[in-house]
């Protein structure tokens, strides 16, 4: 058996997952971490102080070693680093020098390396023997053409790591093969990363073309508690009005579904039956028509769509929004299988292809990290 422990971390959290021979045997979180921390594991939540990242590290490390999953038997620890800026394209083993050079990316994602870096080095200190590797969240989008990645400002802007990276891109490299393995892959395919983060994905012949988000995850869609697509000079003028700080917790924290509707899930959304509410799901299906238009252009057109990640996966209505704004392409819907949550969503008249895909984003993780590390014992064994 081979067995791969594989870490989702943020600021406040470490998600965690045990995958034997790629199939995930037990997965967890340690929530709150320096506030309410609780651990969660198999559906049973234990309140605990976990005051930061090692100690929650070691919290789910000692858990799990309870379930028969010791540090000694992982072969491998896969990580979701965020952002990976224009140097990693690729997953990698993690060593000192990687984690400096992640660390040079923490300007680009202040929200998210830190906590990503923070659970690295814990388990560097827990449990030093056992090989760490990283998988970039932005490296699905590297090969993405310069004209679609750059905005239009200066060289020396540029320097500055001002571009378009793109996100969710470990979500999106899982579903590029769960859509493969239904059979001949479609050339031209709209990836829907939907969730309390959302962005689309033009992937054209498996390679990521075009994307919504941008030099940060706030950029295109209406999200959760983010505003999506927003002019410079409004964000120029609440810096202005709030002040730099203020403003960014307004347009990270307090708009999207949030600011329009009063909450940020959207069950609470469907549930609520006010104006407010709808208007907000409304808004969240009228960009997102308006960006998969701008995604099929990059494309030059559709072959299939591919929904995921928890309101993709879940939310009828949504899909059925989504996809009555795309029948120009020449989708035909299957409404039943649409309300019955069925893999396959479109007609088979159709001819353009819909699918559901429930996102994988912890087993790519493990795949990446047990790939990574056959090719690094292949390429030793070349030296013998």
């Amino acid at each position: 058996m081979r067995k791969v422990l594989v870490i989702n971390a943020g600021s406040s959290s470490v998600k965690f997952a045990v995958f034997t021979d790629g199939v995930e045997v037990i997965s967890g979180i340690a929530a709150e971490i320096g506030g309410d921390s609780r651990l969660k594991i198999g559906g049973v939540t234990t309140p605990m102080p976990l005051p930061d990242h090692t100690a929650a590290v070691a919290a789910c490390l000692g858990l799990l070693a309870k379930t028969g999953h010791g540090v000694a038997d992982f072969i491998a620890a896969g990580h979701r680093v965020v952002h990976g800026g224009t140097e990693f394209v690729a997953p990698c083993r993690i060593t000192d020098p990687v984690i400096a050079r992640i660390e040079v990316c923490v300007p680009l994602a202040p929200l998210h390396n830190p906590g990503n870096l923070a659970a690295i080095r814990a388990l560097a200190t827990l449990a030093p023997d056992l090989p760490q590797f990283a998988s970039f969240d932005t490296a699905f989008h590297a090969g993405q053409p310069e004209v679609a990645a750059r905005y239009a400002v200066s060289a020396e802007v540029v320097a500055l790591g001002i571009r378009r990276y793109g996100f969710h891109g470990i979500s999106y490299a899982s579903l590029v093969q769960a859509v493969a393995a239904k059979g001949a892959p479609p050339r031209r395919l709209l990836a829907l990363h939907l969730g309390n983060g959302a962005s689309l994905c033009a992937i054209l012949d498996g390679k990521s073309v075009a994307t919504t988000m941008g030099y940060s995850p706030l950029e295109g869609l209406t999200m959760g508690t983010r505003t999506g697509g927003i002019d410079g000079n409004a964000v120029l003028r609440l810096a202005e009005v709030f002040g730099i700080a203020q403003a960014g917790h307004i347009l990270n924290k307090q708009s999207g579904l949030l600011a329009l509707g009063g909450a940020s899930d959207m069950r609470e959304l469907s549930q609520a039956h006010t104006p407010e509410a709808a208007f907000a799901r409304d808004h969240f299906a009228y960009w997102a028509v308006r960006h998969a238009g701008s995604m099929i252009a990059a494309m030059g057109g559709i072959d299939a769509l591919a929904f995921t990640g928890g309101i993709g996966e879940n939310d009828v209505e949504i899909r059925r929004k989504i996809m009555a704004g795309l029948e120009f392409t020449g989708l035909i819907v299957n409404d039943a299988a649409n309300t019955d949550r069925a893999d396959k969503l479109h007609d088979p008249k159709s001819i353009v292809a819909a699918w559901i895909i429930p996102a994988a984003e912890e087993a790519q993780i493990a795949a990446e990290a047990m790939a990574v590390l056959q090719a690094e014992g292949k390429h030793d064994a070349t030296k013998i």
